[in-house]
């Protein structure tokens, strides 16, 4: 199936090395275009809203030339679940010897089900992007059930993966985290939550402003174990 696709430009665009994006790895990150949610404080607006514009034959022959010197790619975007052939591109990846890591709102839990027994994915990065009744409001996206059965999934799989949430304290409370929180913990959930300091950018998806609101971190829960992250 890949050969039919390979000249596909899916991805928006790579960056080359980071150390920071998947952890204890030398890895790449392949942005892949498009989003089905439209989050105010995106800071992704071009890739969002733009076409690709690199093949998927392209991203192959630039991991063929870094093996060695990476040993992952993060396929992150925009959503990259939404790339119809992501199932055989992972293939790909994988024939060349890389791990696979993967950010993704969880709109697509069919996708990750596959992904997750057929080993092609070695971690998940999951956004929890607001409480549930604040959802839809927040993403303009209205299938939460979906975001919550990819939850369930990697709650009850032995995939290694995250939870996490990008807080702009005009937009979400201690409050609204602390819901974040229960509901993670009666879900079953084990691993660190990750809270992600909004920092500003310019243009964002929403137009959003730099955070005026003061956030108190004293008034987390207890109930989960939290790491901040760019605070």
């Amino acid at each position: 199936m890949l050969k039919n696709v390979l000249a596909d430009k899916a991805i928006h665009s790579i960056t080359k090395f980071t150390t920071l994006d998947y952890p204890h790895h030398l890895a790449s990150i392949f942005w892949f275009s498009k989003c089905n949610m439209a989050c105010p404080y995106c800071y992704n607006p071009q890739i969002v809203r733009d076409n690709g514009t690199i093949s998927l034959e392209t991203a192959l022959e630039f991991l063929q030339s870094r093996q060695g010197r990476l040993d992952s790619v993060v396929l992150s975007g925009g959503e990259c679940t939404l790339y119809p052939h992501l199932e055989p591109f992972c293939e790909a990846i994988k024939v060349l010897g890389y791990k696979i890591k993967i950010d993704t709102n969880g709109s697509h839990p069919e996708l990750l089900t596959r992904l997750i027994a057929k080993k092609l994915v070695d971690y998940i990065a999951l956004d929890y992007k607001a409480p549930l009744d604040q959802y839809e409001t927040l993403t303009h996206y209205r299938h939460i059930e979906r975001f919550e059965e990819s939850l369930k999934l990697l709650i009850q799989s032995d995939i290694s993966f995250e939870v996490r949430t990008t807080l702009h304290s005009d937009l979400l409370t201690p409050m609204d985290i602390n819901t974040i929180i229960e509901d993670l913990h009666v879900k079953g959930y084990r691993g660190t939550y990750y809270l992600q300091n909004y920092l500003h950018v310019e243009p964002t998806l929403g137009e959003t402003k730099m955070q005026q609101n003061q956030f108190d971190l004293s008034q987390l829960s207890p109930l989960i174990p939290i790491e901040l992250r760019n605070f």
